[in-house]
């Protein structure tokens, strides 16, 4: 059974057309990359997915399940990182993960255990221990990417999860989410709009543009099928290509 699974999905903001039929399906243990620009469209697909808000038409499945009508039972088991998010500035880091952790858990030794896990996904040392508002932008980012995976998600969803860092950290963020899928075998979906970046994280991506997918596949294959030298030529070749 696919993890995801998109048919002829369409999303209109008024006017606005955020998604033009978009299909594409997601398999279990790889990570799946959304790539476009800003205003492709990733954002409003990963809301559909992760339930917080409905399509307009069309049809999305997270684990067999309708994300209109199985919303709850889907929210049990994924976990969403929006690109926006922040830390609780007056915590610590390791406060942060314990707060988000007793909202989960069953009880006091779970919580812990869960912000151990993170603690460890997060790997600031003793900087965990200082107030989260000290914190550049990429320990935070770091942070927050542990928050979401301690939670031991099925799929796990991150909107931009490099977004505004520089070259370091975002090694740093993409380093996490590889070794993370390689020991727990969690489904992950990220977007970008740095093609890449994703060249090398990504089992497969969606290239997406102007709310349409313009191919799918992996990096390579679509580098190869565009007689390009990187996926962000291959993109531009593409998308200039279509009437």
């Amino acid at each position: 059974m696919d993890v995801v699974r998109v048919k002829d999905l369409v999303k209109n903001f008024g006017r606005i057309k955020a998604l033009r039929g978009i299909s594409f399906s997601v398999y279990e243990g790889e990570i799946f990359g959304l790539i476009g620009p800003n205003g492709a469209g990733k954002t409003t697909t990963m809301r559909i997915l992760a339930t917080l808000i409905k399509p307009t038409a069309g049809e999305a499945y997270v684990f067999g399940l309708n994300v209109i009508e199985n919303s709850e039972k889907i929210r049990s088991l994924i976990a969403y990182l929006p690109e926006d998010a922040e830390p609780y500035v007056r915590l610590t880091g390791y406060e942060n993960l314990l707060y988000f952790a007793k909202i989960i858990a069953g009880n006091e030794e779970e919580a812990k255990s869960m912000a151990d896990l993170g603690a460890e996904i997060a790997n600031l040392g003793s900087e965990l221990y200082r107030k989260a508002g000290t914190y550049s932008k990429g320990m935070k980012r770091r942070l927050l990417v542990a928050r979401t995976l301690m939670l031991r998600p099925k799929l796990a969803i991150l909107d931009e999860p490099t977004s505004g860092l520089d070259v370091f950290a975002a090694l740093d963020v993409r380093e996490i989410i590889r070794e993370y899928t390689k020991k727990y075998q969690t489904t992950i979906i990220i977007s970008s709009h740095n093609m890449l970046e994703v060249e090398h994280l990504c089992t497969r991506v969606a290239l997406i543009s102007s709310g349409k997918i313009v191919a799918i596949g992996s990096p390579k294959d679509i580098i190869e099928k565009t007689n390009s030298h990187n996926l962000e030529e291959a993109f531009v070749k593409l998308v200039r290509s279509k009437p």
